[in-house]
């Protein structure tokens, strides 16, 4: 049976096992509608039009794990921000594992997504928030929303600011031989309120899995979010990450991904501006080898006067490696005096090494100051000498250039024990060790 009859037969039984009210199935019926209408995209869509997911769904996925895989926290430590004491928030196969988590209900919820949906406490912000900015059309986002239980589920109230960094996890232990998860996340930012959260999908072993996960951001005025997305899987790792993020007034949210892992990732990231004066930063660095995917898609919506949006994106490939970054800034009429930034740049390090790099502006206002660029080429050859001739070795001449082309992406975290677990990872991707502190 095809992925795609498969998740349409298991709709019905899943919705037995969860307890929504009749709100939520009616969002759940039409998402899985759209989706039997649509079905998976294909590089026929425009949008996709350099990502197939064909060999991915050849995999005979299970779409619930059949039994529940516990692990230890010393077998998973090393994912962990554990030099700094963290609010914990962890799946394992979809499920939520409450010795490895750190939730809380003290000033600030950080908990479960199936808490909110089933809980008549939280029926009224479900109702305001759940669904709201996350496309209806795009078919993927569709099928989540059709099978969302389970997720983290983030609310910073008015004027808090969370004591901790939140860490998001997803563990696939490998138990099944495919596994399908779908998490679902919801993050609500009060008035005046800061949040830093990192996300990271892991599997610990190399069985197949594919996670289609959807993140909904809503950042109130004056709020702050930094979000982290760690993407270092396995090289039988999928990840589809569709995330978006709804802004008011004089809001700033930055997201930065970090793609170094998995078969292939594929990140949907779209920005919508609900008022003035506010502030959107993208960044991103991927280094990948071997035969990896990375496609960054992204969407930022101005709609209001007096913003800012800024995206930088920094690639290196190797090997047979394929990059895809798919960028639009789109200023509507009523959105002058806006200031929008958009870049792309990357390094071929391999002859079959391929990237496809698409920026796009839509600009309708006559008042904006926006620009957008994209380089690709190689190493510069004479920096690579003249450091040679200063006695540094070929191989760490070669890291230190490619990694100050990612610094200026680096130097945007904002967590430091969070800025050396990437350059670390950076330094061991380039397969070199510095000899002084990143």
């Amino acid at each position: 049976m095809e992925l795609k009859e498969k998740l349409l037969s298991s709709f019905m039984a899943f919705e037995e096992r969860v307890d929504v009210h009749s709100e939520l199935h009616d969002v759940r019926t039409l998402a899985i509608k759209n989706f039997e209408n649509k079905g998976f995209p294909t590089k026929k869509e425009e949008s996709w039009k350099y990502t197939s997911l064909s060999a991915i769904l050849k995999n005979d996925f299970s779409v619930f794990p059949k039994t529940d895989n516990a692990i230890q926290y010393s077998d998973v430590k090393k994912y962990f921000l554990h030099e700094i004491d963290t609010y914990k928030v962890v799946f394992v196969d979809g499920v939520f594992s409450s010795h490895l988590s750190s939730t809380t209900h003290d000033g600030i919820d950080v908990c479960l997504m199936s808490s909110a949906l089933n809980k008549p406490k939280y029926k009224m912000i479900i109702d305001t928030y759940f669904n709201k900015i996350a496309s209806k059309d795009e078919s993927l986002t569709s099928l989540n929303t059709a099978f969302a239980s389970e997720g983290a589920y983030i609310n910073i109230p008015k004027s808090k600011v969370a004591d901790k960094p939140i860490e998001i996890m997803y563990f696939s232990t490998g138990n099944e031989t495919a596994l399908l998860v779908q998490p679902r996340n919801l993050v609500i930012v009060g008035e005046n309120s800061h949040v830093q959260i990192i996300e990271r999908h892991q599997s610990l072993n190399n069985n197949p899995v594919l996670t289609n996960s959807v993140t909904e951001i809503f950042a109130q005025k004056r709020a702050i979010v930094d979000y982290y997305k760690i993407q270092n899987d396995n090289l039988e790792a999928n990840l589809i990450d569709n995330t978006y993020v709804s802004q008011k007034q004089e809001s700033h949210v930055s997201v930065h991904t970090f793609s170094f892992g998995g078969n292939l990732t594929r990140n949907n990231l779209n920005f919508y501006h609900f008022g003035e004066r506010l502030t959107s930063t993208l960044n991103g660095i991927t280094i990948i080898g071997d035969k990896q995917h990375v496609d960054h898609y992204t969407l930022v919506n101005h709609a209001t006067p007096n913003c800012e949006s800024f995206q930088d994106y920094k690639g290196i490939f190797t090997d047979r490696s394929t990059g895809v970054f798919n960028g639009k800034v789109y200023v509507e009429r009523e959105a002058q005096k806006t200031n929008a930034f958009q870049k792309s740049n990357n390094i071929l390090l391999s002859d079959k090494a391929t990237i496809n790099a698409k920026p796009q502006l839509e600009i309708f206002a006559d008042d904006v100051k926006c620009s957008h660029g994209c380089t690709i080429g190689q190493l510069d050859e004479t920096a690579m000498f003249y450091m040679q001739q200063r006695g540094i070795p070929k191989k760490e001449a070669k890291a230190l250039l490619m990694y100050a082309f990612s610094n200026a992406v680096i130097e945007n975290i904002k967590i430091p024990e969070l800025k050396q677990r990437i350059t670390t990872i950076i330094a061991n991707k380039l397969g070199v060790k510095i000899g002084f502190d990143l």
